[in-house]
């Protein structure tokens, strides 16, 4: 039987969910914070809102499938494959100008990258948030619903960070291929064999973390942004 509002069940699965996406909100916020960096004041605020509230839109149905979802083999390899191009494009654009960054990063390219990005890094945690609800809707709705504060409000530092401190970026970068390295040794069809390599655990997560710093600093060189002090008057 389903815990109603007036039961204590109730509150106490909406703190777990509560505390779990608090726990959780981090990684997220470093994608939406990267993939917003770029675009005008007014549309990170339209980015942070718009990627927060489909995230959790996502996270939510999301999680009604989770247990068969991470039951498929192949899906979290093709999933940390993709964060890791994800990360590694990211922080390769990091050298443009605000005008360059204008020019080649609109709105809705950045939501788009924070929904594939958040669909994915997802997989491994709606589990923790499924079994907090145990199978309330209400319950996962509102818990899922209060943690687009936390998500906005961490996207937003993130992106005051960035601006005050560059490393950040490649901080935020190393994060993101972290948690693709995480993923990929998740996957159902590798999970059992990785499971007593303990030295896996922490070696892929780490050389993950490191390529998507190293390819994307590798792009930003091959592929250098004109500056404004490059191009001739006309």
């Amino acid at each position: 039987m389903w815990p109603t509002v007036a039961d204590p069940e109730f509150w106490v699965g909406l703190l777990k969910i509560i505390w779990i996406n608090v726990v959780l909100s981090g990684d997220n916020a470093v994608v939406i914070a990267m993939a917003a960096r770029s675009l005008r004041p007014d549309e990170q605020r339209r980015a942070i809102a718009w990627g927060s509230g489909f995230a959790v839109v996502l996270r939510i149905a999301l999680t009604v499938v989770a247990v068969q979802l991470m039951a498929l083999p192949m899906l979290q390899i093709v999933g940390g494959l993709l964060l890791l191009w994800i990360g590694t494009q990211l922080l390769a654009v990091e050298e443009e100008t605000e005008e360059e960054a204008k020019t080649h990063h609109s709105l809705y390219a950045a939501i788009r990258t924070i929904l594939i990005a958040d669909l994915v890094m997802s997989l491994d945690n709606v589990i923790g948030v499924a079994a907090a609800a145990k199978g309330n809707l209400l319950l996962l709705s509102i818990g899922l619903g209060l943690s687009i504060p936390l998500v906005v409000f961490g996207s937003s530092l993130m992106i005051q960070l960035m601006t005050r401190f560059p490393i950040v970026i490649s901080v935020g970068a190393a994060l993101i291929g972290w948690v693709a390295g995480e993923t990929l040794i998740s996957d159902a069809l590798v999970v059992n064999w990785i499971a007593p390599i303990t030295w896996l655990h922490w070696a892929v997560p780490i050389t993950c973390a490191l390529l998507v710093v190293t390819s994307g600093r590798w792009l930003a060189w091959l592929f250098p942004k004109p500056s404004h002090t490059d191009i001739e008057p006309g």
